[in-house]
């Protein structure tokens, strides 16, 4: 779970990565550019500047907020306390708005059921009966006998049988 997502990029590290960033970048609430000290101070400024422009071509958050840039150094310790402030501005206008219990339960909701999954596929793939099965099974779908999905659900109705 998580609910603020803080997104810590360097000044000059290329673009190779674009689509990636890409896709980082929309789900990121606030993107600090870090090392802005000694000689990367102005890679980190035009770094920030471009990041706040690519941000406000971004759909509008639900929450409310609107994502930001900033620069900070970690080893001169600049900025640290802006970002942490950051942190808390988003904490208290989603609070506030009640996006943030609202995101919580989505999330309390989504890892139960990925919980469920989970140990329901740990307890077929486990389970000594269906290890044969499947493997029959397999041989089956691999020599054309049978197309994966009717071997899928004839491996089902065996699991459900078996309880």
């Amino acid at each position: 779970m998580s609910d603020f997502l803080l997104f810590l990029m360097l000044a000059g590290a290329g673009d190779e990565l674009q689509g990636i960033k890409r896709g980082i970048m929309e789900m990121a609430d606030l993107i600090a550019i870090n090392k802005a000290d000694g000689n990367n101070v102005d890679k980190a400024k035009m770094a920030k500047t471009q990041y706040q422009n690519a941000l406000h071509l971004f759909p509008a958050k639900e929450s409310g907020w609107e994502p930001k840039a900033q620069t900070c150094s970690a080893t001169s310790k600049m900025g640290i306390t802006e970002i942490w402030a950051k942190v808390e501005d988003y904490r208290k206008l989603t609070v506030q708005n009640d996006y943030f219990m609202k995101k919580r339960n989505a999330q309390s909701s989504f890892w139960m059921h990925e919980t469920i999954q989970e140990q329901m596929k740990r307890a077929f793939y486990q389970h000594p009966e269906m290890k044969e099965k499947i493997k029959e099974f397999e041989n089956k779908v691999l020599s054309s006998e049978m197309s994966s999905f009717v071997a899928a659900g004839k491996l089902l109705n065996f699991y459900s049988g078996l309880k």
